[in-house]
C-alpha cells in the first residue's frame, strides 16, 4: 500500500516526521538529553549543595554538625540563607573550647579522686616546699610595703630574714 500524500501537504517532508505506526526518533532522543539533563543539574545541585559539609568536615565535630543541620534546613525550606550561613561558618575556624576545657577537667577530676581517696603521692614535696618559701616570700613583701607606707626608718627586711614574731622555720 503506498502511501498517497495529501495534494495540500508538502511534496518534501523533513526528517524528523515518521510515518505513521513507526518509532519518533526526535522524541526518543529529546527523553533521553531530558533525563540526562534533569539527573546531572540533580546531582550539581546536590554536589554544590553539600559544599558547606564537606568544607566542615575537616574541622571539629560540633561546627560539622551544625552545618549539616544548616545545610537540610536549607534543603527543605528552601531559604537559602540558612546555606550562606552554613557556608560561612564552615569557612571560619572556630578555636578548640573542647581540648583545654576536657584537658583541665580531666586534671580536676584526676586531683578530686586523688583526695578522695586519701592519696598525697601525685605531689612532689618539692613542689609543697617551694609552694611555702613563696608564701614566706610574699609575707616578708607585705611587711615591707607596710615599713615604707609607715615611714619607719628601718630599712626593709630581706626576704629570708623575719621578726621573731614572724619567724617560722622553712625545712629544705
Amino acid at each position: 500500500m503506498a502511501a498517497e500524500i495529501h495534494p495540500a501537504a508538502s511534496h518534501h517532508l523533513p526528517a524528523f516526521i515518521t510515518a505513521p505506526g513507526e518509532t519518533d526518533v526526535l522524541m526518543v532522543v529529546t527523553a533521553v538529553i531530558l533525563l540526562v539533563c534533569v539527573l546531572g543539574f540533580g546531582v550539581l545541585f546536590l554536589t554544590l549543595h553539600t559544599l558547606p559539609e564537606r568544607l566542615a568536615h575537616k574541622s571539629q565535630r560540633l561546627q560539622f554538625e551544625i552545618v549539616a543541620v544548616l545545610g537540610l534546613i536549607a534543603l527543605f525550606t528552601h531559604m537559602h540563607i540558612f546555606w550562606v550561613i552554613g557556608l560561612i561558618l564552615a569557612l571560619i575556624d572556630l578555636p578548640d573550647f573542647g581540648g583545654w576545657m576536657n584537658r583541665m577537667a580531666g586534671s580536676v577530676e584526676k586531683i578530686a579522686e586523688a583526695s578522695r581517696d586519701g592519696k598525697t603521692d601525685d605531689t612532689p614535696d618539692e613542689a609543697i616546699h617551694a609552694a611555702k618559701a613563696s608564701d614566706a616570700t610574699i609575707k616578708t613583701l607585705h611587711e615591707n610595703i607596710g615599713v615604707v607606707r609607715r615611714g619607719d626608718d628601718a630599712a626593709p627586711k630581706e626576704a629570708g630574714a623575719r621578726s621573731g614574731k614572724h619567724q617560722e622555720r622553712i625545712h629544705a
